[in-house]
């Protein structure tokens, strides 16, 4: 193979160009670690005994967000044990023999019921979720409902395919967890490898791994509704994060060649990631370790294209685990053939001048800059470690509302799994305790403000929790202890605490729903390796929920929010999405405004508490709130105290059109409707309003 002269010099500035574009080393890392931390989230949201697993591109780090990868989750069901040998048989429910045959393609296996009480396939039965064969075996049928999620978008094959922000999708898989290494994958773990990769000590541990088992079959099998694909997902995963720098950006490049320049040719389902993926594991295993240096990465390039275009020629690709499984069949036909050797030769005779047109994270724009003017600086974006940040808060907010959704008053439980859920990093149970904390201690202070004469020492015990969830961000545990005061009607204390939050809510606090992160955060994150908790604790402020079993410390306006769902709605709810609809969940930096409003009301202070209302309206019209029929509302019932009850349902109005279903609006309205013939007097508050834009905006006389 001829090499041009100027490969070494590109492969350098490409290098280069690629740091800028979230693929940097440091910023790798700190991605990978970010979606381990989001995989335990969702293990310790999964208590049912089933596990959860996050693969592909953004677990691996290997894309960059204009890519628009998927996200990849895999729940690994308990009810069902694999078995490849009898021997290892153990009395139970739902037990099958991992079986094949001359029928059955390389890379798939069938599942074969056994008795429960002995060691015996079953044969000759059938049932809702057996099928027979053509051996006359019971084995498991592949599409049955319980191997399918609800409320998908969309289904591709296996997957449940639910879209997110950002137009990236959330691809769920239901699979089986296979604990042993399979069999029909055996030849790869006494491989003979001439340059040691993998090497021996990564082949042990990805061995140790086991397999999971999808349920869909070969696409031109006959019984394909039988049969279950071996995944290797964990192994893939650790090879991934084996790869060295040029490795790595080798890769992602790959990738973006595939979308941009092949892909609109021969079509979305023909080449794939996952080819792309196999053929780095073969260049890699097949070539010394010395090539894979930043000067030859233009050279590793081609080497993968002209395995590519080797494949496509003899229409072969050969799983990298099991490579009798040929992951070409049905995908490669005649016309698309043709089609894809011929782009896989037009970018094998460009000698890489095609990098320049790619652009994904504007590379072949950067590329072009550096190689006409060396000296050249480029803007680092940190936009991947941005959405990887996002995705962890979108996980955190979940797995803490479903924790408390279990009930607090179950709150040393929640607290055990917290701290010892199997796998669980010191961070994540950092983060979550605290946030548990919080509620915890509203909980205990509500129990003890119910009785008669209250509990001072259970009440001290509750002002403790509420104390160590007060540093889980910026205003969330801070906000319920402030309203934890408040209602005991220690109204000083209340009003210092807020005051303490206004003080900390700095230009680089982002909200979650606002998705606004300040590029100095992500530099910090990156170059002075901030734990994911002190970004929590020092930059964001997340929703405050309150459960029903807090009335007695959730401030009065927020009560109507716990009961905006009746016992005739229940069924309808989707689990998903609506579980916390028995909650009151306001945004926070709204929340401070309006405790603030409720200190200075108590106290009698006019001028402070009609400030504390226009930063109300402020927030409402000028940020993107997480929960804004909730914030209408409040600023009603703020209204209302002010004697403006004609302002309030105007506003509990826009409430209603922006939600007219599960809002606690109504509940305001009616109670407006007794209130307007005591309309009169109040502030001399101007509010103006749109009903058909939803802009309010406000002016306060001063006199």
């Amino acid at each position: 193979m001829e090499v041009p002269d100027y490969y070494e010099d590109m492969s350098l500035r490409l290098m280069r160009v690629l740091d800028t574009t979230g693929l940097r080393e440091k910023a790798r890392w700190k991605r990978i670690a970010m979606w381990q931390q989001a995989e335990e989230m969702l293990r310790i949201k999964c208590n049912n005994g089933d596990t959860v697993h996050i693969f592909g591109s953004q677990a691996e780090a290997t894309t960059i967000h204009s890519l628009r990868s998927d996200i990849d989750i895999v729940y690994c069901l308990k009810i069902v044990t694999l078995l490849q040998d009898l021997q290892f048989w153990a009395r139970g429910l739902s037990v099958f023999l991992v079986i094949t045959d001359d029928t059955t393609p390389p890379g798939y296996v069938k599942l074969q019921r056994v008795l429960s009480h002995v060691p015996v396939p079953v044969c000759n039965a059938q049932t809702s979720t057996d099928m027979l064969d053509r051996n006359e075996r019971s084995v498991l049928y592949n599409n049955h409902s319980i191997f399918k999620r609800k409320h998908a978008d969309e289904h591709h094959g296996p997957a449940n395919t639910n879209y997110i922000a950002y137009d990236i999708s959330m691809d769920k898989v239901i699979a089986l967890n296979l604990l042993s290494w399979p069999y029909t994958a055996s030849e790869w773990i006494t491989r003979r490898r001439t340059h040691n990769w993998p090497s021996q000590e990564t082949i042990s541990i990805i061995q140790k791994t086991g397999a999971l088992l999808v349920p869909v079959g070969q696409i031109l099998s006959p019984e394909k509704h039988l049969e279950w694909r071996i995944s290797l997902s964990y192994g893939e995963k650790i090879l991934v994060w084996q790869f060295n720098s040029t490795q790595y950006r080798c890769y992602v490049l790959l990738k973006m060649i595939n979308k941009h320049f092949i892909k609109p040719k021969v079509g979305e389902n023909v080449l794939s990631s996952y080819h792309c993926k196999t053929c780095m594991f073969y260049v890699i295993e097949t070539t010394p370790t010395a090539l894979w240096q930043p000067q030859n990465l233009l050279l590793c390039i081609d080497l993968c294209l002209i395995m590519l275009c080797t494949w496509v020629e003899k229409r072969y690709c050969p799983n990298y685990f099991i490579p009798a499984e040929n992951m070409f069949l049905g995908k490669v036909h005649d016309s698309i053939q043709s089609n894809l050797t011929r782009s896989l030769r037009d970018l094998l005779r460009q000698k890489g001048r095609y990098l320049t047109m790619i652009p994904y994270g504007g590379i072949g724009q950067k590329l072009i800059r550096v190689c006409m003017s060396p000296h050249t600086q480029i803007d680092d974006v940190n936009t991947d470690i941005y959405f990887s940040l996002i995705h962890v808060h979108l996980m955190i907010s979940d797995t803490w509302f479903c924790l408390l959704n279990e009930g607090v008053q179950e709150h040393p439980s929640i607290l055990q799994r917290t701290f010892h859920s199997h796998g669980v990093r010191k961070e994540i149970n950092t983060i979550l305790t605290t946030f548990v904390c919080s509620s915890i201690g509203s909980y205990l202070a509500s129990k003890c403000m119910q009785q008669e004469v209250i509990d001072q020492e259970g009440l001290g015990l509750a002002h403790e929790f509420l104390l160590l969830g007060s540093c889980s961000d910026v205003a969330s545990g801070k906000l319920k202890l402030a309203a934890c005061y408040l209602m005991e009607g220690n109204i000083v204390l209340a009003e210092t605490i807020l005051q303490n939050i206004e003080e900390n809510y700095t230009f680089l606090v982002s909200n979650t729903n606002v998705w606004d992160t300040n590029d100095l955060i992500l530099h910090r994150i990156i170059n002075e390796n901030i734990s994911t908790t002190d970004v929590f604790r020092n930059y964001y402020a997340f929703p405050v929920p309150y459960l029903q079993s807090e009335i007695q410390c959730t401030p009065g306006a927020l009560i109507p929010e716990m009961f905006r769902s009746t016992g005739s709605c229940t069924g309808s709810l989707d689990p998903d999405l609506d579980y916390w609809q028995s909650w009151a969940v306001v945004d926070p930096k709204l929340y401070l405004h309006f405790l603030e409003h409720q200190c200075y009301h108590r106290q009698n202070k006019i001028r402070h508490k009609m400030v504390a209302l226009e930063n109300i309206i402020w927030v409402i019209q000028k940020e993107e709130l997480q929960y804004k029929d909730t914030a209408l509302n409040l600023l009603a019932y703020c209204l209302e105290m002010e004697g403006l009850v004609m302002q309030a349902h105007k506003v509990l109005s826009m409430s209603m059109k922006l939600k007219n279903h599960r809002n606690a609006a109504k509940w305001q309205i009616a109670y407006l409707l007794c209130a307007a013939f005591r309309l009169g007097g109040g502030t001399d508050f101007n509010l103006q309003y749109s009903l058909s834009s939803g802009c309010i905006s406000s002016s306060v006389q001063q006199g």
